[in-house]
């Protein structure tokens, strides 16, 4: 009770850390072209002594990452503007994946449903679907670990690797008496940015493009070539639940 006591006591350390580092270098980012060295080496070392405290202090071990990646840096960028955002390692590895447009793995959609981890679908020619894999398919393991308790995120980086090399799936199957076990060997996964291109009627074509990544450019020309540029007269951009991407990409 005691401990429990000293935690909640110096919780507000650990929040005043955070809000601190904001106040103090989130208006320094604005003009850090102008700012003092002496004025921005007292402030590091108040933050170093404000952590230093808390760490001492605080009833419970306290995990840098945590406080620093989770705490102090989104609080200094709070104070910028609502599009100024800090990726650690794993978020900006998932970042320029999604920019580069490909990764590899075993290719398919997953999804958390009543505490299992669900496959959606498998894409069209990966290796998960030409192994087998089946929408509605329970992931109950990925190389004997188990998935429980995991997160989405997890199982994908579980499921991804070099290429060339093999993951294991445990796979509970409705309809199915016991556990099917699918041995996949990784491969590159392409992730389309332009999902899909059509003629609406004559001279009217439709192109869906889903994101803004380095693959738009080639794609959107490709499709365009595909249906014959000459004959078009008016685009449809079907850009819905498109979180955008590379700015340049969605320039003209």
């Amino acid at each position: 009770m005691v401990q429990k006591r000293r935690s909640l006591l110096y919780l507000p350390l650990l929040i005043a850390l955070c809000s601190l580092l904001g106040g103090l270098y989130g208006p320094r980012v604005e003009v850090a072209s102008a700012a003092n060295e002496d004025d921005i080496r007292g402030s590091l070392k108040v933050f170093t002594k404000v952590y230093n405290t808390v760490e001492e202090n605080f009833a419970d071990p306290l995990n840098p990452d945590k406080a620093v990646y989770k705490g102090a840096i989104p609080g200094m960028l709070r104070t910028l503007d609502p599009h100024s955002n800090f990726f650690d390692p794993r978020d900006f590895q998932l970042l320029r994946e999604d920019q580069k447009g490909h990764y590899y793995g075993v290719g398919m959609t997953v999804a958390p449903r009543n505490g299992k981890t669900i496959v959606i679908a498998p894409f069209t020619g990966s290796p998960a679907y030409k192994a087998g894999i089946r929408p509605g398919d329970v992931i109950m393991t990925v190389n004997d670990k188990s998935t429980d308790n995991l997160n989405t995120t997890e199982v994908a980086d579980l499921l991804k690797g070099p290429r060339g090399t093999q993951v294991q799936i445990l796979i509970a199957r409705e309809g199915s008496e016991k556990p099917i076990t699918f041995n996949v060997v990784r491969d590159e996964i392409s992730r389309k940015s332009v999902q899909d291109a059509i003629w609406l009627k004559p001279g009217i074509a439709y192109m869906d493009v889903e994101s803004f990544n380095e693959t738009t450019s080639p794609e959107v020309e490709e499709n365009l070539k595909r249906l014959g540029e000459k004959n078009i007269k008016g685009l449809v951009l079907d850009l819905r639940e498109n979180p955008g991407g590379l700015l340049i990409k969605a320039s003209p």
